[in-house]
């Protein structure tokens, strides 16, 4: 398994991930423990497209964005514990579980998203995962993802 160093860019998440602007929703990890858990950020800006539409003059940002967010951190961990599999599965969304939505993020937030490993069957990942803002949960779910075919 080739070995990382933390943080994380984009440049080196765009390695592990299959997702490109306007589409993907982490800008840095800041830690990783494969196996067990990430930390990735969001930097939310207030000229992403959505906000156009949701909603004009009250810019918020959609809560399915922020599960997405999470479950391309769920990605990276996995990616990062598998790093030796080839060829390298895309892991694709697969179920989320108990979304709960606590306040509205918005343009100038930092969204911190923590992803813990629950278990792993079959090549699926249960992700047990929790999104920021400061010291304030302001989402969290289980999401389960699952390798859906190659990166390539």
């Amino acid at each position: 398994m080739t070995t990382r160093e933390f943080p994380l860019d984009v440049d080196a998440i765009k390695e592990l991930l299959p997702h490109r602007d306007p589409f993907l929703m982490i800008d840095e990890v800041t830690e990783c423990t494969p196996h067990e858990s990430v930390t990735a950020i969001k930097h939310v800006a207030a000229d992403e497209p959505h906000f156009a539409g949701h909603f004009p003059g009250n810019p918020v940002l959609p809560g399915v964005l922020i599960v997405e967010a999470m479950a391309q951190a769920g990605g990276v961990l996995s990616h990062v514990s598998n790093g030796d599999l080839d060829p390298k599965p895309l892991y694709m969304l697969a179920r989320v579980e108990d979304a709960r939505f606590r306040r509205p993020v918005v343009p100038g937030d930092r969204l911190e998203l923590r992803v813990v490993a629950d278990k792993v069957k079959r090549g699926m990942w249960w992700y047990v995962c929790e999104a920021r803002v400061g010291d304030e949960v302001v989402a969290s779910a289980t999401i389960i993802c699952a390798p859906g075919g190659d990166k390539a």
